[in-house]
């Protein structure tokens, strides 16, 4: 293909990589950069070797796009209202389209929150249906693992116009007040740091572990629960050697017997009371887990 064939081809995508680039970077400054950067390493490649070129410029862009929100720090972000809307890739399009209306003008607000691995994997795979395979090249972790930064980062921002808890010795408190009455079985503890519509979401290795455990009183679990009554029922009694612990730096708690780490609870804390909790206990998204004990 000569160069004027592939600048054609390239126009024909820069739509769609200026909308995801635009999601993932809040500045249209840095998002027109990044695709023009895009345009020049596809200008350096062998386009004969690219069998998906939409793809291959999504990975692209995503990649300068995730190097330029690790390297760039915490500023003001510009207004993105000129983005083009996003695919819904979810199974229920009204749900979808209702938070995506909720979030409004606090989308930015909202990214912000998350740490540039969740951001892109939320925004590739929620907002432009991009499979979690691709997205893990892009994060250079597993499928596995991108998939559980998009659980992470849906969990921030369904809280959407809610502010999380920003107050480290508050967020503390929280956690240590939810693992102190689930080791000493006080259910009414757990009822007053879990919100009344708190989330459960278990990975499939945690609700293996709870299935094969059924016979010495393990609790129901499934991959998905709501409620605070069936969410204290969990881990009510439990929890004897999980302790606090941060998980790519926010903190959580984490079930480690010895300081091995077994499994992780991804915790999202607001106004006081937990609003949602990811379980993780496969070991491929833990070993990719930057966990530290508190």
């Amino acid at each position: 293909m000569d160069e004027n064939d592939l600048a054609t081809d390239f126009e024909t995508h820069r739509p769609h990589l200026r909308a995801v680039t635009l999601r993932l970077l809040g500045s249209p400054a840095e998002a027109d950069d990044a695709v023009q950067e895009t345009w020049l390493r596809l200008s350096r490649t062998d386009s004969s070797e690219i069998d998906n070129l939409r793809a291959w410029l999504t990975t692209v862009a995503s990649r300068v796009a995730l190097s330029m929100l690790r390297s760039r720090g915490t500023r003001a972000e510009s207004p993105i209202d000129d983005a083009p809307d996003a695919p819904d890739p979810e199974p229920d399009p009204e749900a979808r389209a209702a938070q995506a209306d909720a979030l409004g003008g606090a989308l930015l607000v909202v990214l912000e929150r998350l740490d540039p691995a969740e951001r892109l994997a939320f925004v590739l795979h929620d907002m432009f249906g991009v499979p979690f395979d691709e997205i893990a090249t892009v994060v250079e972790r597993s499928p596995a693992a991108a998939r559980q930064l998009a659980s992470r980062a849906r969990r921030r921002v369904r809280g959407g116009s809610a502010e999380a808890e920003a107050d480290p010795a508050r967020r503390r408190e929280v956690v240590e007040a939810f693992l102190t009455a689930a080791r000493e079985g006080d259910f009414a503890g757990l009822l007053s740091v879990l919100d009344p519509d708190v989330e459960l979401r278990a990975d499939r290795v945690a609700v293996a572990a709870a299935e094969a455990y059924r016979d010495r009183g393990a609790p129901d679990v499934t991959e998905q629960m709501q409620g605070a009554e069936a969410v204290a029922r969990v881990f009510c009694g439990r929890a004897r050697a999980a302790q606090p612990a941060l998980l790519d730096g926010a903190l959580g708690a984490a079930y480690a017997p010895g300081g091995r780490v077994f499994s992780a609870f991804d915790l999202v804390v607001v106004d006081g009371r937990i609003v949602a909790i990811d379980m993780i206990a496969d070991p491929d998204v833990i070993a990719e887990l930057d966990v530290e004990l508190r």
